[in-house]
């Protein structure tokens, strides 16, 4: 077994983009869903012969295990998010275009 990836300020990145590590930084309930789409991507690789799909799950869940270190329950409170956005078709949470569009220009001094 991995030992856990330390998140901390001396730390600021995401753990390596292998499985062992991702899951050793992940709670056993979050750990159940990385397990459930590593097995499923392994499946379609062995099929396709074709490792993209992998790839492309580790890098996805580096973040994602990096996200729960740094504050637990994030992977859960973004699968709601989801939800509630897909559900309603509204992220009541976002900003308007137009505050956006001022804020990228006020970052670039325009």
């Amino acid at each position: 077994m991995a030992a856990p990836y330390p998140a901390s300020s001396t730390n600021p990145v995401p753990p390596p983009a292998d499985a062992a590590t991702i899951r050793a930084c992940l709670t056993p309930r979050v750990a159940a869903e990385f397990d459930a789409e590593w097995e499923l991507a392994l499946d379609r690789a062995k099929s396709s012969h074709d490792l993209t799909e992998v790839f492309e799950l580790l890098h996805k869940w580096r973040h994602l295990a990096h996200a729960e270190q740094l504050s637990p329950g994030t992977y859960f409170s973004l699968l709601a998010k989801t939800e509630q956005i897909t559900s309603t078709g509204q992220n009541p949470a976002a900003a308007s275009l137009e505050d956006m569009q001022a804020l990228i220009r006020r970052r670039l001094g325009r």
